[in-house]
């Protein structure tokens, strides 16, 4: 099997945190492929496009050079490299953040108690620059894994790693003392703009990406109630343009379907029922695609 020099390329982390997301993204915008064994590509059936299956620290480098079109990696990989890239999507997965966090037994109360101290971190990059803006000096130990343990090993005296739940942090004796960075999974392209139709197929994929991402942040709601209070409803629910609005059998009643955002949603239906809405009706949307 051999790569298509036609097709557009997505590298995406082969084996780690955002590999499952990764995966899911792409499958659930309709592409066709197997994942390979062994092979580091594979092809998309129904979509030219070749998905590559990289390390997350090589994916920056690789989009940046034009080796692979797009990528998707987190945020905090991008800021590490500081590669020449092109965030187009935040994509709403791998959400974590960047945090200095030191033994609970250390008598350390907040950041200043860190300055001239060692601080282990496999992101010396972003730790540095986060130090110089707080005119903070440190000693940085560099370590590729397992940076919850440095303090336990006598190592460092507190660590700069990814933070998710906080549980690893907690199982070690760890806790936070400062949030530098949120991060989270993103798409992301090369410097050189795309050409030979190319970009066409990008917008096309970006289409179904972004109407993934926007089904995920809606609610598709029906209701009955009464016609006298359609102004007042048309106001809280506006829809995308405006609601659907039927009449029923009943005379004064109506049915109206609209869309609400997902962080506003509770809200908005303690409204809705406010104003006599009854028989609320609330669905998933799969797909919601803008003109």
């Amino acid at each position: 099997m051999t790569l298509d020099a036609n097709n557009l390329k997505i590298a995406i982390q082969k084996n780690g945190r955002l590999t499952e997301g990764s995966l899911d993204l792409l499958k659930n915008i309709g592409l066709e492929f197997e994942p390979p064994k062994t092979q580091l590509f594979s092809s998309v059936r129904n979509f030219p496009l070749e998905i590559l299956f990289l390390r997350d620290d090589d994916i920056p480098e690789y989009v940046q050079d034009g080796v692979s079109d797009l990528g998707i990696v987190g945020m905090n990989i991008v800021a590490e490299k500081g590669s020449n890239v092109e965030i187009l999507e935040e994509l709403g997965f791998g959400n974590c953040r960047l945090s200095l966090a030191v033994p609970e037994k250390s008598g350390f109360q907040d950041l200043r108690d860190l300055d001239s101290r060692k601080i282990a971190t496999s992101y010396p990059t972003i730790l540095r620059k986060f130090l110089k803006e707080n005119n903070m000096k440190a000693t940085i130990i560099e370590i590729s894994g397992s940076v919850e343990i440095a303090p336990a090993l006598n190592i460092a005296d507190a660590i700069f790693d990814l933070v998710s739940s906080g549980s690893t942090l907690k199982t070690h004796g760890l806790f936070e003392i400062e949030k530098v960075l949120s991060s989270q999974a993103l798409i992301i392209k090369g410097p050189v703009p795309f050409e030979n139709g190319r970009n066409e197929l990008l917008q096309k994929l970006l289409m179904r990406i972004r109407a993934l991402l926007r089904a995920k942040q809606t609610k598709y709601i029906m209701m009955n109630a009464p016609a006298s209070a359609l102004e007042y409803i048309k106001q809280i629910v506006p829809g995308l343009k405006s609601p659907t609005v039927l009449p029923l059998s009943e005379p004064g009643m109506i049915a109206i379907h609209s869309v609400v955002p997902e962080t506003i949603f509770w809200e908005v239906i303690e409204k809705l029922k406010a104003c006599g809405a009854t028989d609320i009706l609330v669905s998933p949307i799969e797909k919601l695609i803008l003109s």
